[in-house]
Parts: C-alpha cells; structure tokens; sequence
C-alpha cells in the first residue's frame, strides 16, 4: 500500500515515516500544502495522511480541491491539534474520510488507516490512470484512449509499477528485483520487455508515455527525456 504523508511538523513526520515504513507501507511525504497537493493529484496512493495547519494552503483547502477536482477519491485521513466539533466537521464536510487529533499514538494512525483501507476496497475499484492509459487492477483491463490494450502477465506487472510510481523515474535495478527478485534472467531481459510494453502503449499513438531515462531507469509520464 502506499500513503501519501502531508505534514510540517519535522519531528512528526519522521516518525510517522519511520513506523508506516516498519509496518510494510510504501510513504511518500510533503511539508507544504501546494506540494502535497501536486504529488496527490500527480501519482497513485491508497491513503492521504493530511495535516490541517500547512504552510501554503491549508489541509482543508488541500482536502477541498482533490474532490472539487473530481480526479481523487483517495481516502483522506486528518491530523490535527484542533479538538472543537466545528473543526471536526469543517474536515469532514470538505472530503475527509476521517479525523485524529494530536498527540496521537503511531499504532492508533495505523488502525486508522488499515479500517479505512479496508472500507475504501469494498467500496472503490482499483483502478490506475496516467494520462489518457488506464489500467483496471481487479480486472486486468488495460486501454488508452478508449482502445482496449493486450499485455503479457510480467508486462501487465511491470505496467502497474510504472503506473503506481508516475511520475516519478524507476530505476533498472527496482524494477528488476520486483520482476524477478534475485533471478533476473539476463541484462537485457528488462530492455526487451520494456520494448515490448513501448510497442503496446505507445507506438499506436500519437504521445508517447514511456520514457527511458539514460543510465537510470523508466518513467510513465506525459513527457520526459525519451528515447
């Protein structure tokens, strides 16, 4: 699962990072309200740990303009100092899924977020989109544009990874180890698969979405240094 954590407070952060990393979440953090913002609406996340007092704009303006938006219906978790029902309901009124007031304890955020996890798949497809691509994780239904696409199962997993961490660049030596673990079958296996995902997402269009980053990795993104 991955989070998303947007919090000023240093000490908080880091150890809020330290204990969802411990418990086996992928996190993500920002320190602002404009840069969480950018990253929420930029990549894919299950959970959006969100502070209320945030330099910048605020976390119910951050909360307010991802559902305004209607591009996120990632769920939101509140933090903050203020106990008084009228704030409670200020952060649930603008999208918020729940509410925890500092000081916390750190097993206490986690419950919270497994039982909202837990409702959030009952109630939501998993579903990844970058760009005009979209990819149905319970179905397996790949399309971009409307045009239903057909991968392999190692391309339809090295699809979700690239998908998942957009638009940020992947490194060979990641994507190598969640393919094939410690038995990657030869350097240019990862070239050759990447080369037939580009020919699938991309060569029947007119934008490509699959970047090579040279001596790095992959990116999926609108635009990038592309090969």
């Amino acid at each position: 699962m991955r989070i998303l954590v947007i919090e000023d407070n240093r000490d908080i952060l880091a150890n809020v990072l330290d204990y969802l990393q411990l418990k086996g979440f992928s996190v993500d953090c920002a320190q602002d309200g404009l840069s969480g913002l950018h990253l929420a609406n930029s990549g894919h996340y299950d959970l959006i740990v969100l502070d209320i007092m945030l330099p910048g704009i605020d976390g119910y303006q951050v909360c307010k303009r991802l559902r305004e938006d209607g591009r996120s219906e990632v769920p939101i978790l509140m933090l903050t100092a203020r106990d008084a029902l009228d704030d409670r309901l200020k952060g649930l009124n603008a999208g918020a899924d729940d509410y925890l007031i500092k000081p916390f304890a750190l097993s206490e955020l986690v419950a919270r977020i497994e039982a909202i996890l837990r409702r959030s798949r009952g109630s939501r497809k998993r579903q990844l989109q970058v760009a005009d691509l979209n990819y149905d994780l319970d179905t397996l239904h790949v399309s971009r544009a409307g045009q239903a696409l057909k991968l392999s199962p190692l391309g339809l997993k090295l699809l979700a990874i690239l998908m998942q961490r957009s638009p940020a660049v992947v490194r060979r030596e990641a994507l190598e180890e969640a393919l094939w673990g410690d038995d990657c079958p030869d350097s240019d296996s990862l070239r050759s698969h990447i080369h037939q995902l580009r020919q699938v997402l991309d060569k029947p269009f007119p934008t490509p979405l699959l970047h090579t980053i040279h001596g790095v990795g992959y990116r999926l993104a609108e635009s990038g240094d592309a090969v």
